[in-house]
C-alpha cells in the first residue's frame, strides 16, 4: 500500500498542502497502535492487516509531505544538514525505544508484552504527532534565512500534478536512480533478520540501541562536514559524499560478509541452543557492525535525498520526486521482507542487499553530472524586504505581494534601459 500510494503521494501533497497532507498521513499511525494493542489483549488478526494497509496509505502522504519540506524550505547551502537534524530527531524516537527496552530486559530477563500504560503513552505522543501537523507553514509563507520566498506560485491542479507525475517517470535522471530508491529499505529485513536468529533478548535490544546512535551520528556527519561542506562547490559535494557512502558500504558490508559465512537460519540448531548474548566472547565486534549498518544506512539515505534536492528547489517537484523515492523504497522493502518471510538463505539476502547498492552508485554518479552549482539563477526568486515580510507573516496574499514586488523591479529595468537614461540604485518608482 505505501509503493502504491507513493506514486501518487506527491501529487495529493501538492493539492491539499502540507499541512493537511501530514494530518492524514499522521493518523494511520495512530491507528496502527491501537490495532498491536488490540491484537496483544483480543488476538484480532485481521484489525492488524487492515491497520497496516491504512498506515501504508497514510504513511506515503506523510514521508511525501516530509520530503518536500526538508528538501525545498532550506537554502541549497542547507539542505545536507536539514536531512541530518530530521534523521537525527526521526532516529532518536527508536533509540529512545530501543533504551527502554534494553534497560526492562536487563532488569527481568525478557520483554514478552507491552503494557497497556506503555499503549496509551504511545497513542498520546502520536496524537501529539498528528495535531502538530497544524503549525508547519505552506510553501509559500515560508521566508528563508536570505531573504527569499521558498515559493511564489503556490497553486496547482490535477491535470498539472498528472502531467508533472508523467514528467517525473520521463525524466532519465530519476530511472537512474530507481536502484538507489529500490536497494535504500531492501536490507532492513535481512539485518532484523539476523539479529533475531543470532542474538538473545537483551543482545537484541543493544543492538537496536546501537543501531539508533549509529543512525543519529552518522546523519550528523555526513549533512553537516560532507553534503554541506563549505569549501567545495556542490558537485563536487555530490561526488564527496558518493565516494564517502561508496567506501562505507563496501567495508561494512565486506565485514558483515565475513561472519555471514559462518552460519545460518539454524545458528541455535546448530549451536546448541544458545544465542548470542552481550557478555560472550563471541560478541565482540558485532555491536560495532550493527552501530556501523545503521551509520550507513544513515548516509546512504542522506545521498539519496540530497541527490534529489539539489535537482530542483520547486517544492512541488521535490514532492514528487519524495513520493516515487518512498513508492520504490516500499516496493524494495516489500520485496526483501517477502524474500525473508519464506526463510532464504541469509547468505543470499545479504548478497542481494549488497549487490544492489553497489549497482546503485554508478547510476547516481550519472545523476550527480548533472547537478548544477545553482538553481537559484533558472528558477524564479523573490526577494522581500521588511514591509513585504510583514505582510507574508501576517498572512496576507503573499503572491500578490511578492508581484508587486517583481513588477517594481521590472518597471526600474525598463526605465533604465528605455531611453539609456541612468538611474541610481538608490531611485524609487
Amino acid at each position: 500500500m505505501f509503493a502504491i500510494t507513493g506514486l501518487i503521494a506527491g501529487g495529493i501533497n501538492n493539492l491539499l498542502g502540507p499541512k493537511i497532507t501530514l494530518f492524514i498521513g499522521t493518523l494511520g499511525y495512530a491507528l496502527y497502535i491501537g490495532a498491536l494493542w488490540c491484537f496483544q489483549q483480543q488476538g484480532t488478526r485481521w484489525f492488524v492487516i487492515f491497520a497496516g494497509a491504512i498506515l501504508g496509505f497514510t504513511a506515503a502522504l506523510l514521508w511525501s509531505a516530509q520530503g518536500a519540506i526538508m528538501m525545498s524550505y532550506p537554502l541549497e547551502k542547507d539542505k545536507g544538514k536539514a536531512f541530518g537534524i530530521f534523521w537525527a530527531i526521526f532516529q532518536l524516537g527508536s533509540f529512545i525505544g530501543a533504551v527502554i527496552a534494553l534497560a526492562i530486559n536487563i532488569h527481568s530477563g525478557s520483554l514478552n508484552a507491552v503494557s497497556t500504560a506503555t499503549y496509551i503513552a504511545f497513542i498520546i505522543i502520536a496524537f501529539i504527532g498528528i495535531f502538530s501537523s497544524f503549525l508547519v507553514l505552506p510553501p509559500n509563507r515560508v521566508i528563508r534565512s536570505d531573504g527569499t520566498l521558498v515559493k511564489l506560485h503556490a497553486h496547482t491542479s490535477v491535470k498539472d500534478e498528472l502531467l508533472g507525475m508523467l514528467r517525473l517517470l520521463k525524466d532519465w535522471r530519476m530511472l537512474a536512480l530507481l536502484p538507489m530508491f529500490f536497494a535504500s529499505n531492501y536490507f532492513y529485513a535481512y539485518q532484523g533478520s539476523v539479529n533475531a536468529t543470532v542474538f538473545d533478548g537483551p543482545t537484541r535490544a543493544l543492538n537496536a540501541t546501537l543501531e539508533g546512535a549509529g543512525a543519529i551520528i552518522g546523519a550528523l556527519m555526513i549533512g553537516f562536514f560532507v553534503l554541506d561542506a563549505p569549501w567545495m562547490g556542490r558537485r563536487n559535494r555530490g561526488y564527496l559524499g558518493l565516494v564517502v557512502v561508496s567506501v562505507m558500504v563496501i567495508i561494512v558490508w565486506s565485514v558483515a560478509l565475513s561472519w555471514q559465512v559462518d552460519f545460518t537460519r539454524h545458528y541455535v540448531a546448530d549451536h546448541g541452543d544458545h544465542r548470542i548474548n552481550y557478555h560472550d566472547s563471541n560478541y565482540t565486534g558485532k555491536g560495532a557492525l550493527y552501530f556501523f549498518f545503521f551509520f550507513a544506512d544513515a548516509c546512504y539515505q542522506a545521498l539519496a535525498y540530497w541527490i534529489m534536492s539539489a535537482l530542483t528547489n520547486d517544492p512541488f517537484k521535490l514532492a514528487r520526486y519524495a513520493g516515487l523515492y518512498k513508492a520504490i523504497q516500499s516496493a524494495g522493502a516489500a520485496g526483501s521482507f517477502g524474500m525473508d518471510a519464506v526463510l532464504t538463505p541469509l547468505l543470499n539476502e545479504h548478497l542481494a542487499s549488497w549487490i544492489m547498492m553497489l549497482v546503485s552508485f554508478p547510476l547516481a554518479f550519472l545523476v550527480i553530472r548533472t547537478i548544477k552549482e545553482t538553481n537559484y539563477e533558472e528558477e524564479e526568486m523573490v526577494y522581500v524586504d521588511e514591509t513585504l515580510k510583514k505582510e507574508v507573516l501576517a498572512g496576507h496574499d503573499v503572491e500578490l505581494a511578492a508581484q508587486a514586488e517583481l513588477d517594481k523591479e521590472k518597471a526600474l529595468e525598463e526605465r533604465r534601459s528605455g531611453a539609456g537614461e541612468k538611474v541610481s540604485d538608490g531611485t524609487s518608482s
